[in-house]
């Protein structure tokens, strides 16, 4: 069985770091519960300058490792590699962060997990010529029977997968979105999560 993770927002608590750090730069506060937008310029109310200076602040090194896990993320994966699961993280960040995201995993006891940089929001405005390890053809040719994503600019990346189970895990920027079919489910934690999966395991 084969799985797609997201990184921000999925596996991390990527978001509530950025109001933190959007308050603290300019002064705006905006509550992770009040970010409806994925945009996170719109979201914030950020110029094109500001917004750029947040990305590449909040992409060092040091910010990417701070992130906080979000509960039971790790134990859920791992379980999942245990019982012979190919476990995947297909994020958005550009190269330059896959150094910082690589241990960031490790050090969450992510060790056996892959981990790929697919250019999902044509993100390269903030990081110049940013480079990314997974060009988009290559991705086509990839097989997953269950996605966790929170992004619903991302559910396009999985139109070619007509039986992916997609768990889209509940956050303030998905939660008036339609979802594009029966196939996914709104997940409020990764035990849901795990339960979700498990149960389609015994099925099959």
């Amino acid at each position: 069985m084969n799985i797609y993770i997201d990184f921000d927002d999925c596996l991390c608590e990527t978001a509530r770091h950025f109001s933190v750090l959007v308050k603290d730069l300019f002064g705006k506060d905006v509550p992770y519960g009040n970010m409806k937008d994925f945009n996170l310029q719109k979201s914030f109310s950020l110029t094109e300058k500001q917004y750029e200076e947040m990305m590449i602040i909040a992409h060092r090194p040091e910010m990417l490792l701070s992130f906080e896990e979000t509960p039971d993320a790790a134990a859920t994966v791992n379980s999942w590699i245990d019982c012979g699961c190919n476990v995947s993280i297909i994020t958005g960040r550009p190269y330059s962060a896959y150094e910082a995201s690589r241990e960031w995993l490790d050090r969450h006891e992510l060790h056996r997990v892959r981990l790929y940089c697919l250019n999902k929001y044509g993100r390269d405005s903030f990081i110049k010529n940013s480079d990314f390890s997974l060009e988009i053809e290559d991705y086509y040719k990839m097989h997953f029977d269950y996605a966790v994503e929170d992004s619903p600019s991302a559910f396009r990346f999985f139109n070619h997968l007509p039986e992916l189970k997609v768990m889209v895990f509940d956050r303030p920027w998905n939660q008036e979105c339609e979802f594009p079919g029966g196939n996914y489910r709104r997940c409020f934690d990764w035990r849901m999560i795990r339960g979700l999966v498990e149960e389609g395991m015994v099925r099959s």
